[in-house]
């Protein structure tokens, strides 16, 4: 079924209708972020019945068209978001899955340059960093542009982490600014050295009835962020509800063009100072994020010397990752 785009109306196509497409497009629906949304699956009763479904709650929700198809489908799309993908199991890391999604994307990729040449792709589909690269070598040769081709990255992450140091320091998550950089992934690392809490540096800042968080604290908290996906994979089988959310927010900010700083991944040809890179990689670092994708990387962001050895060190890993699948 091929749909046409409705003239100056925004378009996302998803690809994948398994739980993390679904929430996505759920989360778009609900927050009236795009005109139409594109849902897209080799499985056509799969897509049909999910289509069905988000439609019967069109009555409760900002005006959306909701239509389904198959890859061809995605023609004229703002966005293409891809979720598609063998999913994490109990115990498995986002690295043991590259080998099986990397071919899936290798038929995909040209297939979505083709119908949409002047989208936005927005990678989901783990491990995220490792498939953007695969993508990029796919998409580059096409003539897609690079900064149109980005990663969810560890903008998820990043959340989890806001959320957990304003619930230990009893304020807002909106007045928490802290990010998680590099590999969405085992790899990943906080960023304390530029975390604040409204205007002052975390390290001191003293949450009323509460001690300042010290090393442990610290060392506990960023475990916690590490540690939830497997934690949530293991109580209901898959990460769904806050990847659909993390999704509706990159796409409104494609969409709007609000030129929002998020820790987005990218294929970055030169690193922060001080971080090791030896060849172009996907990892995440803030990023102003707008209607052409990501259009400048924050390289200035304060690191101290432990936290450039560990992005360094994580750049390592996706790098070391990808070229084990650049050889299959």
């Amino acid at each position: 079924m091929d749909v046409e785009s409705k003239s100056g109306s925004s378009r996302v196509a998803v690809i994948g209708m398994g739980r993390v497409g679904v929430a996505s497009a759920y989360a778009m629906l609900i927050q009236g972020v795009a005109d139409q949304l594109v849902l897209i699956d080799v499985d056509a009763p799969k897509r049909h019945a999910e289509a069905l479904d988000l439609k019967h709650g069109l009555t409760f929700v900002p005006t959306c068209d909701v239509v389904e198809g198959d890859l061809d489908a995605a023609a004229d799309s703002d966005i293409v978001v891809i979720t598609a993908g063998v999913k994490q199991k109990p115990g498995q890391s986002r690295l043991d899955l590259a080998e099986t999604n990397a071919a899936m994307l290798r038929d995909m990729i040209p297939r979505v340059v083709e119908a949409a040449p002047h989208s936005i792709i927005l990678m989901v589909t783990n491990p995220v960093d490792v498939m953007t690269m695969v993508a990029q070598t796919i998409a580059a040769p096409l003539g897609f542009a690079p900064g149109r081709l980005i990663a969810s990255g560890t903008v998820l992450d990043s959340s989890r982490f806001r959320s957990l140091l304003a619930a230990r320091l009893d304020v807002a998550v909106s007045s928490v600014h802290a990010s998680i950089v590099g590999e969405h992934g085992d790899s990943s690392l906080p960023l304390w050295t530029s975390a604040t809490v409204g205007h002052t540096p975390l390290h001191l800042y003293e949450p009323r009835g509460k001690r300042p968080l010290n090393v442990r604290d610290r060392v506990s908290i960023f475990e916690s962020v590490r540690g939830a996906a497997q934690e949530i994979i293991a109580g209901k089988g898959a990460t769904d509800s806050a990847i659909g959310l993390t999704v509706a927010r990159l796409c409104r900010a494609i969409l709007r063009d609000e030129k929002a700083v998020l820790t987005v991944g990218s294929v970055h040809e030169q690193a922060p100072p001080g971080v090791v890179m030896d060849r172009p990689t996907c990892f995440s670092l803030p990023s102003v994020v707008g209607r052409d994708g990501v259009n400048r990387v924050v390289l200035e962001v304060p690191m101290n010397d432990a936290e450039k050895a560990g992005l360094s060190e994580s750049v390592r890993v996706i790098h070391e990752a990808y070229g084990r699948v650049a050889k299959s």
